[in-house]
């Protein structure tokens, strides 16, 4: 399934100042699919080492990192002719060999020519225990799951995207319809890439539960793996209260809410893991909406949401027919549901991380804000044709400016907001 971060790699490849390439992301997103078929297209010959599973380079990178050694010790492993004309190297999961991470910094220097690629599923956690990161001698690309237009192009091909894409309004609310059933489909299968195939295959959404569920398990066991034992216990406690934490119709994460009398200091730790990962995602509260926004963070503050939707929805266990049944459609967790969906584009799409806003002394509340260039955008987002927006429109009196509300609704101008459809949103906000 394509991928539209393949556009920033075929710009890479081509790139006058080709630094040597640093995929991040979280666990199952697709970044080793993404880097070899990048290299099958694009590359004549292409070599392939996961230093996961074998560590045929570790005892030659524990007595040099001259790249020179490096290149002739990898086609003496893998028996393939590397020339830095037509070879792409990958290395995969390379923060299970530090010294190959800071290696990157020597190709960088004393070998542009080669065309590197490393992806990294835990580069936060490895950086924490020591690992030295090459800062100015790496570029580094993050990887989300699929969004929902990847997911359309996917399930439903390329026309539907674009439209999007084009900002074509007239023709978008006139196919609202299948946009919509396609967007019930998104959250409930969510962008794992895995998980889309499975969808792709069967249309069968107990199987997608299924694979949903054995890739929350697999989730558990690189705790285990990769975290401090004394950790993960509180590890599990965080993943476990998410679901929960974003079903409050305040979403702000309350300690209280993991455990009895449990405090900030308990369980920061196993936050900030967890976040490194790339396994969740915070958001942290503004309280003045100026700019810098940065600048007006409150740490202390924050929402959790998960990496992608239809894990969130499995870690609910929420039931399938909730999500699929029109009648019944947002009834249930509607609210965590669809900030996750915009969530997930703003970060995947729009790559912007956004803050969320309320004052000190007020009970109002903006979903999201982030800032555009000179400009601070509040948005608020509805999971139904709702249109009203009190919160917002408080906010706009009080600061002035305009505001945007996601919602079912289809695209509208107003004297002081614009309407975005939940579809269509990411394309032509």
């Amino acid at each position: 399934m394509e991928r539209d971060l393949l556009n920033e790699l075929i710009k890479w490849k081509d790139s006058g100042n080709r630094k040597p390439l640093l995929l991040e992301g979280a666990r199952q997103v697709g970044k080793t699919w993404l880097a070899r078929e990048f290299g099958r297209r694009y590359f004549p010959n292409v070599v392939y080492l996961n230093f996961d599973k074998d560590r045929i380079l570790h005892d030659t990178l524990e007595m040099t990192l001259s790249p020179d050694k490096l290149i002739a010790a990898i086609g003496a492993a893998t028996g393939q002719r590397i020339s830095p004309d037509d070879t792409l190297i990958i290395f995969d999961e390379i923060q299970e060999e530090p010294r190959a991470l800071t290696a990157l910094k020597y190709f960088n220097e004393e070998a542009p020519d080669y065309a590197i690629i490393a992806t990294g599923s835990f580069m936060g956690i490895a950086l924490h225990q020591g690992t030295s990161f090459p800062v100015g001698k790496v570029r580094t690309l993050r990887l989300y799951p699929l969004s929902f237009p990847e997911f359309l192009r996917a399930t439903a091909g390329e026309g539907l995207v674009d439209l999007l894409y084009e900002k074509n309004i007239d023709a978008i609310t006139g196919l609202k319809s299948t946009y919509i059933e396609a967007l019930r489909n998104y959250y409930l299968v969510g962008g794992m890439p895995e998980v889309v195939q499975e969808f792709i295959d069967s249309h069968d959404y107990n199987l997608v539960r299924d694979k949903q569920t054995w890739l929350l398990d697999v989730y558990r066991q690189d705790f285990s793996k990769h975290a401090p034992v004394s950790l993960v216990p509180r590890l599990n406690q965080v993943w476990d209260a998410i679901p929960g934490q974003l079903a409050k119709e305040n979403r702000k994460f309350i300690y209280g809410q993991i455990a009895k009398g449990a405090r900030a200091r308990d369980f920061e730790t196993a936050i900030m893991w967890l976040a490194d990962c790339g396994l969740i995602h915070l958001v942290h509260r503004i309280n003045k909406p100026n700019i810098p926004l940065k600048a007006y963070e409150d740490i202390s503050a924050f929402k959790i949401y998960a990496n992608d939707v239809g894990l969130l929805g499995a870690m609910g266990n929420l039931p399938t027919n909730v999500i699929l049944d029109r009648s019944r459609l947002f009834v249930e967790f509607k609210g965590a549901l669809t900030e996750q969906y915009v969530l997930q584009q703003f970060l995947s799409c729009m790559k912007i991380h956004p803050f969320y806003y309320s004052a000190d002394n007020s009970r109002g509340e903006i979903d999201f804000l982030f800032q555009n260039e000179d400009e601070i955008l509040p948005v608020e987002v509805k999971a139904e044709e709702n249109l009203q927006a009190k919160s917002l429109k408080a906010y706009v009196q009080k600061y002035g400016g305009r505001g945007a509300r996601i919602s079912m609704s289809d695209y509208r101008e107003q004297d002081w907001l614009t309407n975005y459809p939940l579809y269509a949103f990411m394309a032509v906000m």
